[in-house]
């Protein structure tokens, strides 16, 4: 059974895109800890990590990075912090979070709830600001 990244990827659940190419989709967390808290997951689906190969790895990394600028350049905040968790949704991934402090970062820290303008706004602004990178 696909994962439910891989059904986003397929078009068949909607996400709040920020970007794509070829391997890698990035779009808004539905259960955000901050405004601007992205997921970037490679297309091809695999569980973990660790388990991808080099060049998908890598990549991945390399695509994060640029939407990590972005999100920095959109949201007022010192960092922005990468994470990889991955034991809910089996198909490897990073969350991107733009964070003041530690504690911004803290999964167990009650998730915003945005309307659905609001989060077509957050991810208008990142796309527009990867865009100019």
């Amino acid at each position: 059974m696909p994962s439910i990244f891989s059904r986003i990827i397929a078009g068949e659940i909607p996400c709040y895109k920020v970007a794509e190419n070829k391997d890698f989709l990035a779009f808004l967390d539905a259960f955000p800890l901050k405004r601007g808290h992205v997921l970037v997951v490679p297309k091809n689906e695999v569980d973990y990590i660790f388990d991808l190969d080099d060049e998908t790895y890598l990549g991945l990394m390399a695509f994060s990075k640029k939407i990590a600028v972005a999100i920095k350049k959109m949201i007022p905040c010192n960092r922005v912090a990468m994470t990889v968790l991955g034991l809910e949704i089996s198909h490897a991934h990073v969350h991107l979070i733009p964070m003041n402090t530690t504690n911004d970062v803290n999964f167990a820290n009650e998730k915003l709830k945005l309307t659905p303008d609001e989060f077509k706004e957050i991810a208008l602004g990142i796309s527009e600001k990867f865009s100019e990178n």
